[in-house]
């Protein structure tokens, strides 16, 4: 089933599509659709990100284009979080990371929202203390950066260049913001995630849960790798 569900997600095929050395598509889908309605993937994503470096977080967020397939949800049914803008339809992941670059927490808004809007939102589901949190400049807000340090972090956030005030960065340490630009690359090499299928909004979260717990384990694996090579050269 697990496999049958990457495959998919994969390829960004149509279930009707499923290769038939896989389990009947519709068994596939309705246990795909058992485990996001229950918040098992959820859960599963969650439980992983307790055990994250949190002494980076890194926070942004990355736009994807809604295929027409993804228009006919009912308007009095579930949040579908498709936006309209100049670009077409389209959805906004907003993610952060820790210091390996492992997701902590991804939540999705319509395409026209402003990053900034949702960067709370995120961070409350992280325990920031001791934490350098790494931002861009469309991030410099003083709600923001006040939030930061009432939860005992460290904000390395550049100030807007027309800003009257610029405050100081650690531009040694905003470097490690590239790790949130390569968790988005990462996801987007999944298809089904790259270009947005799915009506609702928990169905293409779904598929960013499983591609999440895979790139944690990955990440994880490498991370544990480390300190042996590190020792060997010793």
């Amino acid at each position: 089933m697990l496999n049958a569900m990457i495959w998919i997600a994969r390829n960004g095929a149509p279930w009707r599509n499923l290769p038939d050395h896989f389990d009947p598509w519709k068994s596939v889908y309705s246990c795909f659709r058992k485990w996001v309605d229950n918040g098992l993937l959820d859960r599963i994503s969650h439980l992983l990100a307790t055990e994250a470096e949190l002494s980076e977080v890194s926070l942004d967020a990355s736009i994807v284009q809604a295929h027409q397939h993804s228009a006919g949800a009912r308007k009095d049914g579930p949040p579908n979080e498709i936006g309209h803008s100049r670009g077409g339809p389209s959805t906004k992941i907003h993610a952060a990371v820790d210091a390996y670059g492992s997701p902590l927490y991804i939540m999705l808004s319509e395409g026209q929202r402003n990053d900034i809007n949702h960067a709370i939102p995120v961070l409350e589901h992280i325990n920031l203390k001791g934490s350098s949190v790494h931002t861009d400049r469309g991030y410099d807000s003083d709600k923001l950066i006040d939030h930061i340090y009432a939860q005992g972090g460290e904000p390395t956030i550049p100030s807007r260049k027309k800003a009257r005030f610029q405050r100081h960065c650690d531009w040694w340490s905003y470097k490690e913001r590239h790790l949130i630009e390569k968790l988005f690359h990462r996801l987007k090499a999944y298809r089904r995630i790259a270009t947005r299928y799915d009506e609702l909004a928990s169905t293409y979260l779904g598929f960013i849960y499983i591609a999440s717990i895979l790139i944690f384990g990955q990440l994880e694996r490498l991370a544990l790798r480390i300190p042996a090579h590190r020792q060997s050269l010793q």
